[in-house]
């Protein structure tokens, strides 16, 4: 399968799995899959925490898809794409289940958002990450917010503003990556023996540290139609359109 997002069931984790063949990059069908699997998930009873994991062992999200950013032409399907990333962050804070994200490679824009939006984020020493939204002439609008969470606004706006990436150790000093390996059989060992240890760990606990632990975040759905906008009204133009088809093509030339 070129795009898919997959579930799995296991020792009340639901694992989900998503993929695309550009480094993981997310198009709009599968932000509208990934979230509508979050909360059928975190909606199983049986279900005490969620994994949230990419495909492969290089990049984790490489964020928006480029392809489909260059497709759009009109308002109503910018603001569809661009509000498909809040589907998916809004899902995973509404979830009700503590939400895992393994990240086992580097992570740009709305990968980003994914790693910020989880309560328990594992990364590798490799897994440098960046908003790089300005470079495509947009900012990383929808996102903010939860970037915001972890690392501050001041953080959040150099991040916006210098499109560099920053290294894990960074992320781990920055309350984005909780735990820190060298590598991804390191990573996976600690994971497992954490899953297993939340697995068996009270469901109504589990609940009520997700609910405290993101008390005061409510206004992020009043934020989101502006912050969408934003960033659907900024990619139609000509300019983001040409440094879009300009990074492909330095991407196609490598």
């Amino acid at each position: 399968m070129n795009e898919f997002v997959a579930s799995e069931l296991k020792n009340h984790i639901a694992e989900i799995t998503f993929g695309t063949v550009k480094s993981n990059s997310l198009p709009g069908a599968i932000l509208e899959k990934l979230a509508q699997t979050i909360l059928e998930e975190g909606a199983k009873e049986e279900v005490k925490a969620i994994l949230i994991k990419s495909e492969g062992e290089k990049a984790f999200c490489a964020g928006a898809s480029f392809d489909e950013l260059l497709e759009i032409e009109e308002l109503e399907k910018s603001t569809k794409f661009f509000g498909g990333f809040a589907k998916v962050l809004n899902a995973m804070r509404n979830c009700g289940k503590i939400v895992v994200v393994r990240v086992q490679g580097k992570t740009t824009g709305g990968g980003v958002g994914i790693a910020c939006g989880a309560d328990y984020c594992f990364a590798v020493r490799d897994a440098a990450l960046a908003l790089t939204e300005i470079n495509l002439g947009i900012g990383p609008f929808v996102i903010g917010p939860y970037v915001e969470r972890k690392i501050g606004k001041s953080q959040f706006s150099a991040m916006a503003i210098d499109a560099d990436f920053r290294s894990a150790d960074w992320a781990e000093q920055h309350n984005i990556y909780h735990s820190v390996s060298e590598n991804i059989e390191e990573m996976d060992a600690k994971l497992e023996k954490f899953l297993s240890t939340l697995a068996s760990r009270s469901s109504e606990a589990l609940a009520l540290i997700k609910k405290v632990s993101w008390e005061g975040t409510d206004h992020f759905n009043e934020l989101m139609p502006a912050r969408i906008h934003m960033s659907a009204s900024l990619i139609l133009e000509d300019s983001a359109k040409k440094s879009i088809g300009a990074i492909k093509e330095r991407l196609r030339a490598k």
